[in-house]
C-alpha cells in the first residue's frame, strides 16, 4: 500500500527504509526533516499524524515559538536563557553581527539573540505513541551545534523544552 506525504513523496507501507531525509525550504530558511521507522510496515492512520504536522507546519511553528518564549519569560524556565547565554558567552561578538547588535542599550543582547532562534530540523517517529515528533531550533546551524528540543505529542501539546548539542 502507497502512501504520500509532503515532501517525503511515496512510501510504502508494507516495505519501509528505517529513515527517510529530506531538505526543504521554510519561512525563507533551509530545513531538514528525517522520518524513523522501527518496524518495516505501519498502519497508515500513524502516518496521517505525520501528515497533519506537515501540512500545518507554520501553525506548529508557531504553536513552538510560544513554548520557547514562555520558557525565556518564566521566573522558573532555564532553558532558553542558557541557551542564549551559553552562545552569548562562547560566541565571539565579531561572529554574532547582525544577529546582535551589542551597541543596542534598549534591547538586550538576550532579546536579539532571542529572535534569531529558527526551525532547523523536524523528525518524525510515527512508531513511538509518546514521542511523535521533535522540532529543534537554533541561533544558525552555521554558528552552533546546539539546539533547543521541542518535543510534542501527536497533537501538538508540549510535553518538553531542552538543550541539546
Amino acid at each position: 500500500m502507497k502512501y504520500t506525504l509532503p515532501y517525503f513523496g511515496e512510501l510504502d507501507l508494507t516495505d519501509l527504509e528505517d529513515r527517510y531525509d529530506v531538505s526543504f525550504e521554510f519561512n525563507g530558511e533551509e530545513i531538514d526533516a528525517d522520518l524513523n521507522f522501527d518496524e518495516a510496515k505501519i498502519e497508515q492512520k500513524h502516518l496521517d499524524i505525520v501528515k497533519n504536522f506537515l501540512d500545518k507546519l507554520t501553525e506548529f511553528d508557531a504553536k513552538n515559538h510560544q513554548h520557547i518564549l514562555n520558557d525565556f519569560r518564566n521566573e522558573k524556565g532555564d532553558t532558553v536563557k542558557e541557551y542564549l547565554s551559553f552562545h552569548l558567552e562562547q560566541i565571539p561578538k565579531d561572529e554574532l553581527v547582525g544577529l546582535v547588535d551589542f551597541n543596542d542599550t534598549a534591547v538586550s543582547p538576550e532579546e536579539q539573540l532571542f529572535k534569531a532562534i529558527k526551525l532547523v530540523r523536524v523528525g518524525f517517529y510515527p512508531h513511538d505513541e509518546e514521542q511523535i515528533v521533535v522540532f529543534d531550533y537554533s541561533i544558525g546551524r552555521n554558528l552552533t551545534d546546539h539546539i533547543i528540543v521541542v518535543d510534542v505529542d501527536k497533537k501538538g501539546n508540549l510535553n518538553y523544552i531542552t538543550m541539546e548539542s
